[in-house]
């Protein structure tokens, strides 16, 4: 259904459902963790009666998985991109339309016709960024903008190098590494990937979660991560800093959608029309360091996100960031093998 098709009673409806302040009740947000800004949630529970539980999750395929087993009770979930068009496959979300929200006129035009969802009739942006190098410079004073600090490590930093545990991310650093194109289908090169996994695993110290914690304190000298936790470590630190992979580097987006078994869809909405406020907008971020993808807010982050070099991609390895596309079910099944070998 379009706008022209739409009585105007029904889209007065609609708008009044997405955004006025005189919703009650619950809201349940399925989220990765430490990615969600208390101040938000206090201010939306306030703005809009509703109580909020926020669930935590540590990766694309944690959360998919979750959802898929049914019995959940989750109204909201903040997918990757490249997930995005597996969850409206399935059936699993609601065609929510927010680009009928009053509140849809602050996105950027930038973020609207994306490939994972065309004109936004399912999804709202949260943050976006890269997955990059952080490096504590007392420790390492080479090149950081490549693969190679936990690809090949200078012995400086073996064994003190933390590589983030999602398998999209690794692969596709590996596979430009050696020259490849994501979603290839090579079986010669994808042997290369896992063999250059297998034998760079046992110089870095982790894969896990605790950058923000762990980089600045020292814990680990190394990571392969994204980029609003190293900015967030070298607030801690600032021996920190962070390099751009010259091979390429992935870009992602994570968008608030709801799903189709919502318990508490008018709420949901209501939360996507408050998030698309650049004042709001600018809490998610402030809390976690990413951009958001919503025209204003940038007026609103605090001083130490406005020039911050994990925020701003220097011209010269502009070329080098890729989104990541859905590769298909072939495809991820040979990359999921990989995956599974590299962690045995």
């Amino acid at each position: 259904m379009t706008l022209k098709s739409t009585t105007l009673g029904a889209a007065l409806a609609l708008f009044v459902s997405a955004g006025a302040a005189c919703a009650e009740g619950q809201l349940n947000i399925y989220n990765w963790g430490d990615y969600t800004s208390p101040e938000l949630i206090k201010k939306f529970e306030e703005t809009h009666k509703v109580k909020v539980t926020v669930t935590d999750y540590d990766s694309n395929d944690t959360a998919l998985a979750k959802v898929r087993a049914g019995g959940h009770g989750f109204d909201i979930v903040v997918p990757s991109a490249n997930y995005i068009p597996i969850w409206i496959k399935e059936g699993l979300l609601l065609e929510a339309r927010p680009d009928q929200m009053p509140n849809f006129k602050n996105m950027d035009e930038r973020w609207v016709n994306v490939p994972w969802d065309p004109g936004r009739h399912y999804s709202v942006p949260w943050q976006w960024g890269v997955s990059g190098i952080g490096i504590n410079t007392k420790v390492y004073s080479g090149d950081i903008n490549t693969s190679a600090i936990f690809l090949d490590p200078p012995k400086e930093l073996v064994g003190k190098i933390n590589v983030e545990p999602e398998m999209n991310d690794v692969l596709f650093a590996t596979i430009r590494y050696l020259g490849g194109e994501w979603c290839t289908t090579d079986k010669a090169l994808l042997k290369q990937v896992r063999d250059k996994l297998l034998e760079a695993k046992p110089k870095w110290l982790a894969m896990d979660y605790s950058v923000t914690e762990k980089l600045p304190s020292g814990d680990y000298a190394a990571v392969y991560y994204w980029n609003g936790a190293i900015l967030r470590a070298r607030l801690k630190n600032p021996d920190i800093a962070f390099g751009y992979p010259k091979e390429g580097y992935p870009v992602f987006m994570d968008s608030v959608t709801i799903l189709k078994d919502a318990k508490n869809v008018e709420n949901a909405k209501a939360f996507m029309n408050f998030i698309m406020e650049p004042e709001n907008a600018a809490l998610i971020s402030a809390f976690a360091k990413y951009a958001n993808g919503i025209k204003g807010s940038e007026a609103f982050f605090p001083a130490d996100m406005k020039g911050a070099p994990e925020l701003n991609v220097p011209a010269e390895f502009e070329k080098a960031g890729q989104f990541l596309e859905t590769c298909s079910p072939e495809v991820s099944q040979l990359y999921a093998r990989i995956w599974t070998d590299i962690n045995k």
